[in-house]
């Protein structure tokens, strides 16, 4: 069950559809605003920074990071044309934004173009994630600051027991969704050996209680994957979707992903 993110380029129009929807479902959640907008201050972006952003999906956190007042210019990166189009439908005429078709390991941009790179659950989608990071020390201008944000997806789970069907749904998104779910784990040695210094770590919890809300999306894939994947049939793929819904309708859902920030700067 490969990481549909990694072969984005080859995805069909139902499969993108709903991924843009799940890409802004969470991108307009409370925690997660409230997780972005701390990693996010934490940057100390220059006055009039020019900012890229690299595996842009649709937008969303581009849009967020050309809203603010320092920021003179942002550049959403993406290898989907689709997610690129849908971007700048969403973007409507924001002026500091725009979009650019771009593989992260051989970016179309010259050497110390950014004052900022920002990877927001991108690089774990990312079969060669230290090219990427290559790539970003590349565009960087020294003292430019590389901004990774992503999930220790090995952590994700909805289960309320010890044996409880619904993290099977939640496993199957994540082998779905994502490359490695152990990268986050890495990153301070990667970002290290990519010559960053002045490496920062910071954790971000999310969690869903007693309603759910983006992990029901993650948990309808899940289901949808097993079945796909023929390791059960529709009936219970639907069943247990039923499940999910009915625990958060009744207010007995949970959900949790731990997250993280990591934050370095080129040498000057």
């Amino acid at each position: 069950m490969p990481d549909v993110y990694a072969t984005i380029t080859e995805a069909d129009l139902a499969v993108l559809q709903r991924l843009a929807e799940i890409l802004e479902l969470r991108a307009a959640d409370p925690q997660q605003v409230a997780i972005r907008d701390a990693y996010l201050d934490d940057v100390g972006f220059p006055e009039a920074a020019r900012v890229l952003e690299v595996g842009c999906g649709t937008g969303a956190v581009s849009r967020a990071i050309a809203r603010r007042p320092e920021v003179g210019a942002v550049v959403a990166s993406d290898p989907s044309p689709f997610f690129l189009e849908r971007g700048r439908e969403l973007a409507g005429g924001l002026a500091k934004l725009s979009f650019a078709e771009a593989d992260a390991r051989a970016l179309p941009f010259d050497d110390g173009t950014f004052d900022a790179a920002v990877l927001h659950t991108a690089l774990c989608h990312i079969p060669e994630p230290a090219a990427a990071l290559a790539e970003a020390y590349r565009v960087l201008r020294g003292g430019g600051s590389l901004v990774v944000f992503d999930g220790d997806y090995v952590t994700t789970t909805v289960a309320v027991g010890r044996i409880d069907p619904l993290q099977s749904c939640a496993e199957a998104a994540v082998a779905y969704l994502v490359h490695d779910p152990f990268l986050v784990r890495r990153l301070p040695m990667l970002v290290g050996a990519a010559g960053f210094d002045d490496v920062r770590i910071r954790s971000h919890g999310y969690t869903e209680a007693p309603r759910g809300g983006y992990m029901l999306a993650i948990l309808e894939r899940g289901a949808e994957a097993l079945a796909a994947d023929g390791v059960i049939g529709k009936e219970l793929a639907n069943a247990l979707k039923g499940e999910a819904l009915r625990r958060s309708d009744e207010s007995e859902f949970f959900g949790h992903i731990a997250y993280a920030s990591v934050i370095a700067r080129k040498p000057s």
